[in-house]
């Protein structure tokens, strides 16, 4: 019997064992339950231990709480990364399994307090027109990050926040956020208070969204003394605590619009269970801000199409850190790490999402290396990231031949993508269109971090990327999902060392340029001050949240 099993949930490092130390990633364990080897495993364990990245944001673990209680014959308990402990009791999981189970029946009073609330906000707001909000941007902003997506470090979502709260304070009173969990990079001056989700109905995929509204609102109550300068809330699924929080102390609301919760539960994962409910919130949203952020103009015009006047709306492009994302930053330990010393080596970053193309990327690869033994040995894929879409890259490059040529680094803490992509020689951006035909509607976080490093980009020719990207100055610019073609430029990037050279510094000068945090920043504030005004207290002394 081994002394201990650990479970680690998905975005969590994982430990170095202990001696006697069995540790299970959760996508393993995963994979024990579905072929039914975990029965192989009951009672075999002296303890158990679940490790999560923030011990408030564990939720209610009842299937893992059960699953440890079985495997393990002594103690179990939930453990984060800074080593603090909750003990898995009988008696908690007796509690747990109780509330499962009764649940389902307060299901339809939870939905009537929601629409209650909506229904208020609704009357609110007629009650506030011709009222304009107060912009005072000498007070401090307050920004809400409401996702109950947990140990993501890393990615396009962490890129934006950071960017944009780290530059806020620039241009306003010192920033406040108000988050459900960390956010990797942010700047140490910035104020920052946790929110953690209740644990009822944690085990209904969408029930828990509604119960965050009422906690930011009183998280929001506790944090704010005096008027805050504006309200900005990067939107999630079901989330209206922005609005209730700026329409009380009558400040500007400012929405970070990512695209419609209700088409990408249709087309990139599973229809939503309360669709007409969420619909709902998100147009309130939509017809409530002050200002709608967006990252492009495809975004603009789908929401423009659902009555949103035009003038509310901010299309502002993804931005950089140029002096994190920069030339100079030193690649070799990477290759080294890897072994990459003396070869070519192509990069991606990402997520695997459906929209990254890495599928598209896995098959040009085994185009660009099939049949050319000399090529083979000096050209490697270096796939830097994790998510859904790994599966298929590994199958492609697998069954082509190419996985032996193959880096999977898995997903990378965000401060230290610089050195990975450093590390590379050219890059890929293989986006690839929406599959119902409506316009891709991104502005990958990745293309501006690319072009930051001055590196050969390799890029699909897609809406916004076509846009900011110029083919043959930038860039080489290729037809969206055609792997063919992506093999080609590929080809053409890593014979041609000067070519890489003369892209990579024009791509770096025009992003500096154009598309740093700091710019998108100062857009949205200049144009809430032209859609809201500034009041007569705007150089006043500072009042913080």
């Amino acid at each position: 019997m081994s002394r201990r099993v650990t479970i680690v949930r998905a975005g969590v490092p994982l430990p170095p064992p202990d001696p006697g130390e069995r540790v299970v990633p959760f996508d393993e364990f995963v994979a024990w339950v579905r072929r039914g080897t975990v029965l192989a495993h009951v009672g075999r364990y002296g303890e158990g231990r679940l490790l999560v990245y923030r011990l408030e944001a564990a939720g209610r673990p009842l299937p893992l709480g059960l699953a440890l209680r079985a495997m393990s014959r002594g103690r179990i308990y939930v453990e984060d990364v800074q080593g603090r402990r909750r003990r898995i009791t009988g008696g908690l999981l007796s509690r747990w399994t109780a509330q499962l189970a009764t649940e389902p029946f307060r299901v339809p009073a939870l939905l009537r307090h929601v629409e209650r609330a909506l229904d208020t906000i609704d009357a609110e707001r007629e009650r506030a027109a011709g009222h304009p909000a107060v912009l005072d941007l000498a007070a401090s902003p307050l920004y809400l990050r409401t996702d109950l997506s947990f140990g993501v470090r890393a990615g396009g979502s962490v890129a934006h926040i950071a960017g944009v709260v780290n530059e806020l304070g620039g241009f306003t009173g010192p920033v406040r956020v108000l988050t459900t969990d960390d956010i990797p990079t942010l700047k140490t001056d910035v104020g920052v208070r946790y929110v953690p989700p209740q644990e009822s109905f944690w085990n209904f995929k969408e029930l828990p969204t509604f119960l965050l509204n009422d906690a930011f609102d009183g998280a929001a109550r506790d944090a704010i003394t005096g008027r805050p300068a504006f309200v900005y809330q990067r939107y999630s699924l079901n989330s209206y605590a922005g609005i209730r929080i700026a329409r009380r102390h009558a400040v500007p609301f400012v929405l970070e619009y990512n695209g419609s919760e209700i088409w990408m539960g249709r087309h990139w994962g599973r229809p939503l269970e309360h669709e007409a409910l969420s619909r709902r919130i998100e147009q309130l949203n939509l017809t409530s801000a002050d200002l709608i952020v967006v990252v492009s103009r495809a975004m603009r015009d789908e929401i423009v199409g659902r009555g949103i006047d035009p003038a509310s709306v901010l299309v502002n492009p993804n931005g950089v850190d140029p002096d994190r994302y920069r030339p100079d930053v030193d690649g070799s330990p990477i290759r080294e790490r890897y072994g990459l010393r003396g070869v070519i080596v192509v990069g991606f970053i990402g997520t695997f999402g459906p929209w990254h193309g890495a599928e598209v990327l896995a098959r040009a690869f085994v185009t660009l290396i099939r049949g050319d033994a000399a090529r083979a040995q000096r050209v490697r894929l270096v796939m830097i990231g994790d998510g859904a879409g790994m599966p298929a890259v590994r199958r492609i490059l697998s069954e082509g031949g190419a996985l032996d040529a193959t880096i999977f680094t898995g997903l990378v803490p965000q401060a230290d993508g610089p050195a990975h992509l450093a590390a590379c020689d050219v890059l890929s951006s293989p986006h690839v269109p929406n599959p119902d035909g409506t316009p891709f509607f991104g502005s990958p976080t990745k293309l501006f971090e690319y072009m930051a490093m001055g590196k050969g980009i390799v890029a699909s020719d897609l809406e916004q990327i076509g846009e900011v990207l110029d083919h043959g100055r930038t860039a080489w610019l290729v037809k969206p999902g055609d792997a063919d073609g992506l093999a080609n430029g590929l080809r053409r990037l890593i014979d041609d060392p000067v070519l890489r050279s003369t892209l990579g510094s024009a791509a770096r000068h025009e992003v500096v340029t154009r598309y740093t945090w700091r710019e998108h920043t100062r857009r949205t504030i200049e144009r809430l001050r032209e859609v809201v005004g500034a009041s007569a207290e705007d150089h006043a002394r500072p009042t913080h949240v």
